[in-house]
């Protein structure tokens, strides 16, 4: 089905922070030059600040646009799941067909190369996939330059295209971190950036009541749901079920968007 342009949100102008960039440089320099290194020195820090801090937060729409929550006042939300497929997916897939839920699966490429079984069962049992990045370089995202970045999403998008026959269409940032030079990536293969409104810290250290309390707190129409897969503390299994649990529990149903918005 077509997604609905509002959805839909493909990087028109991937590059319009440059000359911003650039101008914000220029009066630093003329400032500084003109009064002197205490008032423009406190002008620099602030001109780089206001380039660094949006690539650190997930849902600013600074250097591409994002999508964080679906429009509407039905009861829906869209689950997502990030850093698959992991040798919890079997089970993951059979939670989420138990209470006829479906989602959306961000993978990591070279784990989608590795079990390439594992991601036709996503789409065999009605979910639908996603561009996690080729190898999750978490600690390093976030400073990637352009040719690192577009090889990123690059190679995932080919990974994944070539499991499934169909090029995703939905991408994830490593840790929600964007910086300027994912958007001409997006741009290239028609990708639209998604975030979340409801998110429990489930892919670090957590105690699973405290990440379903997190998340139930900020459940309702039009949630966009943060989950992920084979972390380590090895929660994530009871996590989505208790999720689940609470949509039910709310009468919120777990569908994907291009099934309840085209």
């Amino acid at each position: 089905m077509t997604v609905p342009e509002t959805l839909h949100r493909i990087p028109r102008r991937p590059w319009r922070w440059l000359p911003w960039l650039l101008l914000s440089q220029l009066l630093v320099a003329a400032t500084w030059l003109r009064l002197g290194w205490p008032v423009g020195l406190p002008l620099m820090v602030a001109s780089h600040a206001l380039f660094m801090v949006p690539v650190f937060l997930p849902n600013s729409r600074f250097y591409a646009p994002v999508l964080s929550r679906l429009p509407g006042s039905a009861p829906r939300v869209w689950l997502t799941i990030d850093d698959g497929p992991s040798d919890q997916t079997p089970a993951v897939l059979d939670l989420l067909d138990r209470y006829q839920a479906k989602a959306t699966f961000f993978l990591v490429g070279e784990r989608a190369l590795a079990q390439p079984d594992l991601v036709r069962q996503m789409l065999a049992r009605g979910h639908t996939l996603g561009n996690h990045s080729h190898r999750h370089p978490q600690t390093r995202f976030w400073r990637l330059g352009l040719a690192a970045m577009a090889a990123e999403i690059g190679e995932c998008q080919k990974a994944l295209t070539a499991i499934t026959g169909q090029p995703p269409r939905w991408y994830r940032s490593v840790v929600g971190m964007t910086n300027p030079f994912v958007a001409p990536a997006l741009q290239q293969w028609q990708l639209t950036r998604v975030g979340w409104s409801a998110r429990g810290y489930d892919g670090v250290d957590c105690q699973p009541a405290a990440v379903v309390e997190r998340i139930a707190a900020q459940l309702g129409p039009g949630a966009i749901v943060l989950l992920h897969e084979g972390a380590a503390h090895g929660h994530n299994l009871a996590i989505i079920e208790a999720v689940l649990q609470a949509l039910q529990d709310r009468g919120l149903r777990a569908e994907l968007p291009d099934a309840t918005l085209s």
